[in-house]
């Protein structure tokens, strides 16, 4: 059924920071309807969570793996989980940062 509620937990890797990568995926998921939260990990992956409809779900998915005009995705993954309702809106979260040795 077209109304079935999913979650998308996606990352994106390649030419993702400073290229406004977060506020487009917020932007789409707004304009979408999907909640959720998007933010950067790392110096070259964003990844985000989006629940809603599967079928906007899979528009924010589609969205996500074309990214801006600046930027250059390399490398996608996406992993269906289940929705569990807890988001109210989307929104960016603080970055987190990996640091290799």
């Amino acid at each position: 059924m077209s109304d079935e509620i999913v979650r998308a937990h996606v990352w994106v890797q390649g030419l993702v920071q400073n290229v406004g990568f977060r506020s487009y995926a917020e932007y789409n998921a707004r304009q979408l309807g999907v909640a959720g939260w998007v933010r950067n990990v790392g110096y070259d992956t964003v990844e985000a969570v989006a629940e809603g409809e599967r079928e906007k779900v899979d528009r924010f998915v589609e969205a996500m793996k074309a990214g801006p005009r600046a930027s250059r995705v390399n490398e996608s993954k996406v992993e269906w989980e289940n929705a569990t309702g807890e988001f109210k809106e989307f929104g960016v979260k603080r970055s987190m940062w990996l640091f290799h040795f």
